[in-house]
């Protein structure tokens, strides 16, 4: 498998800096799941890759099948695959062009997938520091502090990072799941 390349690694170093935040809240959580900033960009950046890499594959397939398809001119305005994709006169680059375009729209679905996450992890960070704050915590969750009822570890020094991670797999849902 290729190593992402330097746009993997940009796009990873604007994920990790918007999923880190402006808050207390965010960058601890942030530091929970990560340990650190570099780990976020290896981590997202083979991501990212992985990402592009699928959305090709599964591009060329669609092309593929539109292709082959015999109904493909009564379902785009009478005309073939050639005509429909292809812009030089020939019209022999409408492959290509099919799969850059379906790619293209395959990793804007990814990515504005991926945002949803990151706001779904900034958000679960401010509401796990609204708790630990909260006076009354004990008084909702059966008189166990926010460290006894989230942490999980010998000294429950873990419970913010795994509070964040509840909170977040929550309210976050993944559209692709039926």
């Amino acid at each position: 498998m290729a190593k992402p390349d330097a746009t993997d690694k940009r796009v990873a170093i604007a994920q990790c800096k918007a999923e880190r935040g402006k808050t207390k809240a965010t960058h601890q959580a942030f530091k929970a799941k990560y340990h650190s900033f570099s780990r976020c960009i290896r981590q997202n950046a083979a991501e990212e890759h992985a990402e592009q890499r699928a959305a090709r594959q599964n591009a060329a397939k669609q092309c593929k099948a539109e292709r082959s398809d015999p109904d493909f001119a009564s379902t785009h305005d009478g005309k073939t695959f050639e005509e429909f994709y292809g812009t030089n006169k020939n019209g022999r680059n409408a492959y290509g062009k099919c799969v850059s375009g379906n790619a293209r729209e395959l990793k804007a679905a990814e990515d504005a997938q991926d945002a949803q996450e990151v706001q779904a992890f900034k958000n679960a960070a401010k509401e796990c520091a609204a708790e630990r704050s909260d006076e009354n915590f004990a008084a909702g969750h059966d008189g166990k502090t926010f460290e006894q009822f989230y942490g999980t570890n010998k000294n429950k020094r873990n419970a913010f990072g795994k509070c964040v991670s509840s909170k977040s797999q929550e309210s976050y849902t993944d559209p692709m799941d039926p």
